[in-house]
C-alpha cells in the first residue's frame, strides 16, 4: 500500500515487520523499528503505476521469527550462510555499487545459494534527477546506506513455504543468431555471433538491434532476461551479467505489455503472495504509469534478483 512519511511512522511505531520503498529523502526520515527498505520513485499499486516522491509503498511481512542483516561488497557472499533453513530471504541492493556488481558476477559461486529461496531487488532512483543516489535501509540500526545491501531473512513456521515465481513476458526469437560470451561479464566488449568474434557495440549498431528489447538466455530450460544499460563506442553496458557458456538469443518483439503481463498473472495466487517487484524498464517501455497491469504490486526497480540479478522481469514470492 502507498503510504504518507506520517502513516508509514505509525505502521513503525506499532512494531509491525515492514518492506519499504520509496526516496531517499522518504526512507533517511524514517524512525528505527523492524524494516528494511530501498531507494525508488516508482511503483505499481492498485491504482496503476506511479511515480512519487512523497509517498512509500509499504509491505507487512506476517512472520515473527527473522533477522535483518547489512552486507559490504567483502561480506555478501554470506548470506545464504545466514539464511534460516526453514524461510525466505530479501535482499536490496543499490544499483551500481560495489555489493551490486559483487552479487550480480559472482553470486552463484556463493556457498549454499541456491538453498533457500533468496528474491530481492536493486535500489535505484528517478531518472530525471542527477542529483539522487541509490541506497539500502536496515531499519533496525537506523542506516541507509549507498554503498551495503540489507537482507530480511524469514524463518517460517512448520508446514509452510515459500516459493520465488518469476513473470518473463520476453520468448527467445528463433530467427535471431546464437549469442555467446567469454566470461561472465556486465561490459561487454567482444562476443561471439554464431560461432564468430565480433565487437558486440558494433554489431548491435550495424544490425539496427532494438535494444529496449533484452537479450534472453537459456539456464537450464528457463529463459532469462539480461537487459542492455548503454552502448559506448566499443562496449555494451548490461544491467545484469551474461553467463559464459550460456547461449543467448535476442527477444521477440512484445506488441502490449499490459495485456501480456496479465496474461501471465492471471493464474496466479494472489492472495498468499507476501513479496513482488517489477523492472523499470518493463514500467518505461510497456507505459504503465496509470495502468493497473493487475494482482501483484510493489516497487518498480533497476533490476531483480531470484537468487541471481535478473533484468526485465516481475519477481514474486508465495507462502504456501
Amino acid at each position: 500500500m502507498q503510504l504518507t512519511l506520517e502513516q508509514t511512522t505509525k505502521e513503525i511505531e506499532s512494531g509491525a515487520l515492514l518492506h519499504i520503498a520509496g526516496s531517499e529523502k522518504l526512507l533517511l526520515r524514517l524512525p528505527k523499528g523492524n524494516w528494511i527498505g530501498g531507494s525508488t520513485e516508482y511503483f505499481l499499486t492498485e491504482d496503476g503505476g506511479a511515480v512519487t516522491d512523497q509517498l512509500l509503498n509499504v509491505t507487512s511481512i506476517p512472520f515473527d521469527e527473522y533477522k535483518v542483516s547489512s552486507y559490504s561488497a567483502d561480506t555478501i557472499e554470506n548470506i545464504a550462510a545466514d539464511a534460516y533453513d526453514r524461510g525466505f530471504t530479501i535482499v536490496i541492493l543499490p544499483f551500481n555499487s560495489r555489493v551490486h556488481t559483487k552479487y550480480a558476477l559472482d553470486s552463484d559461486e556463493f556457498e549454499g545459494l541456491f538453498t533457500s529461496p533468496i528474491c530481492g531487488w536493486i535500489a535505484g532512483y528517478n531518472i530525471m534527477s542527477d542529483r539522487q543516489v541509490a541506497v539500502s535501509a536496515n531499519g533496525v540500526e537506523g542506516k541507509v546506506s549507498e554503498t551495503d545491501a540489507v537482507a530480511l531473512h524469514i524463518r517460517l513456521p512448520e508446514g509452510r513455504n515459500a516459493r520465488i515465481g518469476t513473470i518473463n513476458i520476453f520468448e527467445p526469437d528463433t530467427d535471431s543468431p546464437v549469442i555467446t560470451f567469454k566470461e561472465n561479464s556486465l561490459d561487454v566488449d567482444s562476443c561471439f555471433v554464431d560461432g564468430e568474434e565480433v565487437n558486440f557495440a558494433g554489431y548491435l549498431r550495424e544490425m539496427n538491434v532494438n535494444t529496449n528489447l533484452p537479450l534472453v538466455g537459456d539456464y537450464s530450460g528457463a529463459d532469462v532476461s539480461i537487459s542492455f544499460k548503454e552502448i559506448t563506442t566499443k562496449t555494451v553496458h548490461l544491467y545484469a551479467p551474461v553467463k559464459a557458456g550460456v547461449a543467448y538469443r535476442f527477444a521477440k518483439d512484445v506488441a502490449d505489455y499490459e495485456s501480456a503481463f496479465q496474461a501471465k498473472l492471471a493464474p496466479i495466487d494472489h492472495k498468499n503472495y507476501v513479496f513482488a517487484c517489477n523492472c523499470i524498464l518493463n514500467f518505461l517501455y510497456g507505459r504503465m504509469q496509470g495502468k493497473d497491469i493487475g494482482g501483484l504490486y510493489g516497487p518498480v526497480t533497476y533490476g531483480e534478483v531470484a537468487w541471481k540479478v535478473i533484468n526485465q522481469t516481475l519477481v514474486y514470492v508465495i507462502v504456501e
